[in-house]
């Protein structure tokens, strides 16, 4: 896939811990002030995840692309959308990475690329998300790991393995669609389309989508830093998954001409850098890169 397919349409409306090459079993030898440790850096991560107002709604990634997809009347994602599907995916793995789930082996001497290492274990501590439990107890079954671009396929069901075909995610954005109706963001509603009926769910909080459209366009305009090592990484992967998940148009629509073609120029930078550069640098997240080459190579 092109870095840039898809931009240039325009609608008219602390540390990561475990062994190189560990897993489930790394976590095994910990003793258990170890795993204290790693308790604490793990709610150490997820106390940063919901940094901001606390009065805000707080949102998932993959709650976060799907309502940037859904019609705001209508209630369901566009028929034509064929990459949302793995795009949520992609959502699931950055969302364990960053609440120190999971984590990428290490390089090694050879120093592997970021397509060949295996995703392992973290840690198996449940996230209260009932999707991500379910991901995370199918990468801690497994043995050996699998690499990112086999998680996505697994989890998506897009595979020739008959064997894996028991790791997918199924009907992943009607439950996420039931988690933002309990947040209060959808409603749910029955449509008639001739010869079936659709669970659809339309927007009953504009508040919210609002808030998380101008989000994206400011971290892309006023807020722009030129830096991607000093963006917010979940904004990074929440720009990212929504091109992969061919709803970034969504969130810029609204802009006029002069805006749309500086915010679309800054996520075309962000497309071309050199993911296996950045995932090198200090305090890089190396599971947002493995993410992002597995929908851009």
């Amino acid at each position: 896939m092109n870095r840039t397919d898809g931009l240039v349409r325009r609608a008219v409306k602390p540390r990561e811990n475990g062994a190189e090459g560990g897993g489930a079993g790394g976590l095994n030898a910990n003793t258990p002030d170890d795993n204290q440790d790693m308790n604490d850096s793990n709610k150490d991560q997820e106390d940063n995840i919901d940094d901001g107002d606390s009065k805000e709604t707080r949102l998932t990634l993959m709650e976060e692309v799907l309502l940037l997809g859904l019609k705001d009347k209508e209630g369901y994602t566009s028929f034509w959308n064929d990459c949302i599907s793995s795009g949520l995916r992609g959502c699931i793995l950055i969302e364990l990475g960053l609440r120190g789930r999971v984590m990428i082996e290490k390089s090694g001497m050879r120093r592997r690329g970021l397509c060949t290492r295996k995703l392992i274990l973290k840690s198996d501590q449940q996230t209260g998300d009932v999707l991500l439990d379910e991901a995370l107890k199918h990468i801690k079954e497994t043995d050996p790991p699998e690499t990112v671009q086999s998680w996505i396929e697994y989890l998506s069901g897009e595979t020739w393995n008959p064997l894996k075909l028991r790791y997918q995610l199924k009907n992943v954005r009607e439950r996420l669609a039931k988690n933002l109706v309990e947040k209060g963001v959808l409603t749910t509603e029955k449509q008639n389309f001739l010869l079936f009926d659709m669970t659809t769910h339309p927007l009953s909080d504009n508040v919210v989508k609002c808030r998380l459209v101008k989000k994206i366009q400011d971290s892309v305009l006023s807020k722009w830093v030129n830096d991607a090592q000093r963006m917010d990484k979940r904004m990074l992967a929440l720009i990212f998954l929504a091109h992969a998940s061919d709803v970034i148009e969504n969130a810029f629509a609204p802009l006029n001409d002069d805006d749309y073609e500086v915010a679309m120029k800054r996520v075309r930078e962000l497309l071309d850098l050199d993911f296996e550069t950045e995932a090198a640098k200090p305090n890089a997240n190396e599971i947002l890169w493995a993410v992002f080459m597995a929908f851009t190579k």
